[in-house]
């Protein structure tokens, strides 16, 4: 089969989703780089498990690639800096999210000068390919935030025949990741070769909505060059379907294959990986520069110039926007992220982060905010879930502080996507509900562990009383 084909390769229907307006307004848009800030603001919690910890101290002298910060834990990776300069103060961010997390701040010294541990790693093997993973800082960069070495070292490792490469970007608004696959696709490709050689996987596919007609041209010209014997690359177009992107919808769409509740891709025999990290791991492995900035898109009605940016992380985010001509209407609402699963910013103050993808500046005629009315009942939210959950049983559960039902309900296995809260004509805040009910549940199971230990080591002294009696 000729691989560039890519019309043998139809995508397997999935369950649910939207039909959300695109308005990829920079899709067009070049990336331009903005210059290095003043100052940075490095937060210690920039990924999903545990946050690092400063490695340097106020008053130290640092440089580009050098790193900041780290973790003795597996699930972390570490953080390097984007300028030169002096470390300034050790501060605390309040996320998005509501999480506290300490940072650092760096004030440039504007030379840019590189650190001196900034070279190409020395990799022979799957250990040394794992180990320069770890030091390249690379976290998921489309959103989630997950280690890559720790994606790429799954338990189940033989299991794992297929690799996919997700260019899908089905968010509204963001192109960031399109902008990777016009503008380097031979890194992605180079990435590709990476992968397939230290993983051994018999194929790699690279998913790629189908609105996107010159990024499947562009990545379909070049994957043929990287296919050998036993390996096949793929380039699958998808139906532009909101979410279409989501890790195990995507799986779905491009194996058949489906995730359990409670398992991982790996468990399927799938590793998914953002395009843009894949594209960066190539960079990395020839050049040594760790993650230390990203593309970002920024748009939005309030925004004056919506460009592309390469921008260092760590930089405030209204620089960003100031870079972008600032905003042309008063901002409503300002989002880290896509309006669907984006989180909306108290201000601008913030640092860009590695996770970070899209600064949106919405107006007052992009936030229409509607009082939510009672349920009909009409199912819609059931249809456009896209986990086969039936929201309006988990919210009665949650209004009935049930969180057993909510459990065996399935809410943990919600990914809060919002295409339900999209689809309800009541306009109910369904998301919200549901993740409310994530937390409920999560502090149950807490509390229950916790009892379960206390009962156990108040019983350990009777046990020894009884053994000692003998």
């Amino acid at each position: 089969m000729d691989i560039t084909n890519i019309k043998e390769w139809v995508s397997l229907r999935t369950k649910g989703g939207v039909h959300a307006p695109h308005r990829k307004h920079t899709a067009d848009c070049e990336t331009v780089v903005m210059p290095p800030p003043e100052r940075i603001i490095l937060a210690m919690s920039q990924h999903i498990g545990v946050p690092c910890k400063p490695v340097v101290k106020v008053g130290d002298y640092v440089e580009v690639g050098q790193v900041v910060a780290d973790s003795d834990q597996p699930v972390s990776a570490p953080i390097h800096s984007g300028v030169s300069g002096k470390v300034a103060a050790m501060t605390e961010l309040l996320l998005p999210g509501g999480l506290k997390t300490a940072a650092l701040m760096i004030e440039s010294d504007g030379e840019q000068r590189i650190h001196e541990s900034v070279k190409p790693p020395v990799v022979e093997n799957y250990d040394d390919f794992i180990k320069a993973v770890r030091a390249s800082g690379l976290v998921g960069l489309g959103g989630a935030g997950f280690p890559a070495h720790i994606k790429l070292q799954p338990r189940n490792f033989d299991a794992v025949d297929t690799v996919i490469v997700n260019a899908a970007e089905c968010e509204p608004y963001i192109t960031s990741d399109y902008r990777e696959c016009m503008e380097n696709s031979w890194d992605i490709v180079s990435g590709v070769q990476t992968l397939m050689e230290f993983l051994d996987t018999a194929r790699v596919i690279i998913a790629v909505e189908k609105n996107k007609p010159a990024a499947i041209s562009e990545l379909s010209r070049i994957a043929a060059e990287v296919t050998r014997a036993g390996h096949e690359v793929i380039v699958k177009p998808l139906p532009a379907r909101y979410p279409q992107g989501a890790e195990k919808v995507l799986i779905q769409a491009c194996t058949g294959r489906r995730v359990p509740p409670g398992k991982l891709p790996s468990d399927v025999g799938c590793i998914v990986m953002n395009v843009a990290s894949v594209a960066f791991l190539s960079r990395y492995l020839k050049t040594g520069m760790p993650l230390v900035d990203k593309r970002v898109t920024v748009d939005g009605s309030a925004i004056s110039r919506p460009k592309n940016v390469r921008v260092i992380i760590g930089t405030p985010i209204h620089e960003v926007i100031s870079f972008c001509g600032g905003t042309k209407f008063k901002t409503r609402k300002l989002l880290m992220g896509g309006p669907m699963m984006g989180l909306a910013l108290m201000n601008d103050e913030l640092p860009v982060l590695k996770q970070n993808n899209a600064i949106l500046a919405l107006s007052e005629e992009d936030i229409q905010l509607t009082e939510p009315s009672t349920c009909i009942r009409c199912g819609r939210c059931v249809s456009a879930c896209p986990m086969n959950l039936v929201p309006p049983s988990i919210a009665a559960a949650y209004q009935n502080k049930d969180t057993n039902a909510m459990e065996k309900l399935g809410v943990m296995t919600c990914m809060e996507c919002g295409c339900c809260t999209y689809s309800c004509p009541a306009h109910r805040q369904i998301v919200q509900t549901m993740r409310m009910g994530k937390g409920d549940v999560r502090k149950a199971a807490a509390a229950k562990a916790e009892a379960t230990s206390t009962a156990k080591a108040e019983n350990q002294p009777a046990k020894q009383a009884v053994t000692a009696g003998k």
